[in-house]
């Protein structure tokens, strides 16, 4: 009979092939790329980590049999149903939120803010159960497991959306076996000049990564799926921002400053899990080591259309490849 001993290597058969992206913010053309990453990547692991919802509503007006709108500078008539149809395709194709009306909610909406920003916590809540009815559809039965995650932009009402599918995984907060891996995932992000819903101070949000990493087994390799990068990693550089919210500029270009996390980094630096995955970003699109970790941020170019990922090979305790890649 075999004797195991503790903390035992794991065996190098152990192996996990993914596809990871974030920051999608609305686009359902991005969002659609990303359910057909398994077939088209050949992959059967799919992370959606974080700012997953869009940020404008686009009114379409209807009035005496037809409905007008506008939408990228450009006011436009729409004569039919179809023509209505195809229009909000466009628009959740760009990120942004179609929202049937007449005249007068379009004036309660204008005059009324609260209002305003109720009818914006509906659309934005629907819009996340239309995703995860897409996400059923297209993966039920085909063995791809399917993680989506909130960021730091998205409002804490779209939980419950995830929570309703029994196919879709919201793993934030949580330490989740995978195939040999445990993938501990977190969506809430240092302090930013945009006060986003889950922010955390530095030391509360060290809190909670320590409170998660107890959970780890030290003999099973783990994957960090966190929202927000390590500070000071190349993964974190965005614009330096004044108070006003404006672009320092130095030279005719954005001076670019690390904003990344530092309770995000000591937790790398202390755990040194096999590979970590961020988001959060944009501009950032990468992967560098800390100590032995992998840390990638695939970047975000949700407004073109365009969805950056990365696909990520593991055997045992070791990243075997990676690639960034867009599409």
């Amino acid at each position: 009979m075999r004797l195991f001993r503790r903390n035992e290597p794991v065996s190098r058969s152990t192996r996990l092939a993914l596809y990871y992206t974030s920051d999608v913010h609305g686009s359902e053309r991005c969002f659609l790329k990303f359910l057909n990453a398994a077939k088209f990547y050949g992959v059967d692991t799919l992370i959606l980590g974080g700012d997953l919802t869009g940020k404008v509503l686009v009114p379409i007006v209807e009035s005496d049999g037809r409905w007008e709108m506008t939408f990228l500078g450009r006011h436009e008539v729409l004569a039919t149903p179809a023509d209505v149809a195809e229009a909000e395709k466009r628009i959740r194709f760009n990120g942004f939120y179609p929202y049937r009306c007449d005249q007068q909610e379009l004036a309660r909406m204008e005059a009324d803010p609260r209002y305003a920003a109720e009818v914006f916590r509906r659309t934005m809540w629907d819009a996340i159960e239309r995703w995860v009815r897409l996400a059923e559809e297209r993966l039920r039965g085909s063995g791809v497991r399917c993680f989506i995650m909130p960021g730091n932009d998205d409002e804490f009402d779209i939980d419950e959306a995830l929570a309703q599918s029994d196919l879709v995984i919201n793993p934030d907060g949580r330490v989740v076996q995978l195939d040999g891996y445990q993938l501990l995932s977190l969506s809430w992000a240092n302090p930013t000049p945009w006060n986003s819903p889950r922010e955390l101070p530095e030391e509360e949000l060290a809190a909670r990564i320590e409170r998660l990493a107890r959970e780890l087994d030290p003999s099973v390799p783990a994957i960090f799926n966190l929202h927000c990068p390590p500070f000071n990693s190349t993964l974190d550089s965005a614009p330096q921002l004044r108070e006003d919210l404006s672009v320092v500029m130095v030279g005719g270009q954005p001076n670019m400053v690390p904003v990344g996390s530092r309770a995000v980094r000591a937790a790398l630096e202390r755990y040194q899990p096999v590979l970590s995955l961020h988001g959060h970003i944009h501009e950032s699109r990468g992967a560098v080591r800390i100590g032995r970790t992998l840390c990638i941020n695939p970047g975000s170019a949700y407004g073109e259309g365009v969805l950056h990922g990365a696909l990520v090979v593991l055997e045992g305790d070791r990243v075997a490849s990676y690639q960034l890649v867009s599409g």
